[in-house]
């Protein structure tokens, strides 16, 4: 979902930085003396309400002729800034601006076997009625809170238990005892699922893992970007832009084996930071970078990128590359990169991309082939007028789809 994907949330602009947001956070990123406990949660003071906004309302911001106290609850991986991060603190600052109080309860989650089941168990324990009007669940397992009026805004599931079982990330063993750990996470998230008021998720990727899975019906709800206009189009560049996390199952390696069989003179700038424990993988790609000669044509930026560096590198680039395995939905990279006017460049079984990108229309759609790949790549670099068309096509695809704030708001307070 947003590499690093993402960067901490701006200020909104009706709230002055002297004024932050107040957030429950359990996470040791803001307080490495914290300890997660329901006690600890029930009386933190931060738990107390905060005038959201302060000074002069935009006259064009809509109103809601009744506003909330709202909850947003989310797991957090610590010291991990990814699409889920990016979509709660959006959320709240769009809820913000239309005149509601908003909290962020975020809680530190680990997803190793076989400690998950146990944080299950403190997610359900932990009951939420009597604050807020309303509570909206993101990241898994939030769905498991309680609350009368919960809404779940689902962006994907503990996947090891789901769609990459009996796959090399699945994480869990394959033995009787993993079986029914699995098992206990299903379970666990019919109950949470099911009781919420409403459900919805971030693409038809989802929606469809959710219906045979769980069998539920959730309704797509693609999530925006917080700013689209701070993107740009500074013309075509001669490289192509891979700005995510490192780590292996967004496949940067990918796209390193597939600039080998190009030929024309495109480069390639890969930029995020490692995953934690992903250090081998980054080393992995330096490796394969040396092995095929290419220090000279792929630039590999492991590090934090500021987000006036992330901007810059979307309007500099000739087009986007994003290559995930079956990702849960577009990927925030493939929507900054039609906010910069930039094709996306992207595979069969990248998953969610595929709703957004439509082969030689707002980008290309290929097997995950690096020959076949290197042609689309030779395609952007050798006829730059079809990359700008195909550029502009990304900004109507986004509007074709109702991407924008308006309406997931609307949705999740209706």
């Amino acid at each position: 979902m947003q590499p690093v994907a993402h960067n901490p949330i701006r200020k909104s602009p009706l709230q002055p930085a002297s004024a932050p947001r107040r957030r429950i956070d359990a996470s040791p990123k803001s307080n490495k003396s914290r300890v997660f406990s329901a006690d600890a949660i029930r009386s933190d003071a931060s738990m107390r309400r905060h005038p959201t906004l302060r000074g002069a309302i935009n006259p064009l911001t809509v109103i809601p002729f009744q506003t909330m106290k709202i909850l947003i609850a989310t797991s957090v991986t610590p010291f991990v800034e990814g699409g889920a991060t990016y979509i709660v603190d959006s959320l709240a600052q769009q809820l913000e601006t239309r005149a509601h109080e908003v909290e962020i309860l975020r809680f530190p989650l680990s997803e190793k076997y076989p400690e998950l089941l146990d944080q299950l168990l403190a997610f359900r324990l932990m009951d939420l009625t009597q604050h807020g009007d309303r509570l909206i669940s993101i990241r898994t397992p939030a769905h498991l809170l309680k609350h009368p009026r919960k809404v779940v805004w689902f962006i994907h599931h503990y996947r090891g238990a789901y769609d990459l079982w009996g796959t090399k990330y699945q994480g869990i063993p394959d033995t009787p005892e993993g079986a029914a750990y699995r098992d206990a996470i299903i379970a666990a998230d019919n109950v949470g699922l099911r009781e919420a008021a409403g459900l919805f998720c971030n693409s038809i990727v989802v929606r469809d893992r959710l219906k045979k899975f769980n069998d539920v019906d959730a309704e797509v709800l693609y999530p925006p970007l917080s700013d689209p206009e701070r993107f740009y189009s500074d013309g075509g560049g001669d490289y192509l832009l891979y700005f995510a996390r490192l780590t292996h199952h967004k496949r940067q390696w990918l796209a390193i084996e597939s600039l080998r069989y190009t030929h024309s003179p495109v480069r390639l700038v890969i930029a995020g930071c490692p995953d934690p424990g992903e250090e081998p993988y980054v080393d992995d790609l330096r490796r394969s970078i040396e092995k095929y000669g290419l220090g000279r044509r792929v630039s590999l930026m492991s590090q934090w990128v500021t987000e006036a560096q992330k901007v810059d590198l979307f309007a500099r680039c000739l087009g986007v590359v994003y290559f995930p395995f079956d990702e849960d939905s577009y990927g925030y990279p493939s929507l900054e990169a039609h906010a910069a006017r930039k094709p996306v460049l992207t595979t069969t079984d990248s998953g969610g991309t595929v709703e957004l990108v439509v082969n030689r229309r707002n980008g290309f759609v290929t097997p995950a082939d690096p020959e076949l790949i290197a042609r689309a790549m030779d395609d952007l670099y050798q006829d730059q007028g079809q990359a700008r068309r195909m550029g502009e096509a990304g900004t109507q695809r986004v509007q074709e789809l109702g991407i924008h704030w308006d309406r997931v708001i609307a949705r999740l307070l209706a």
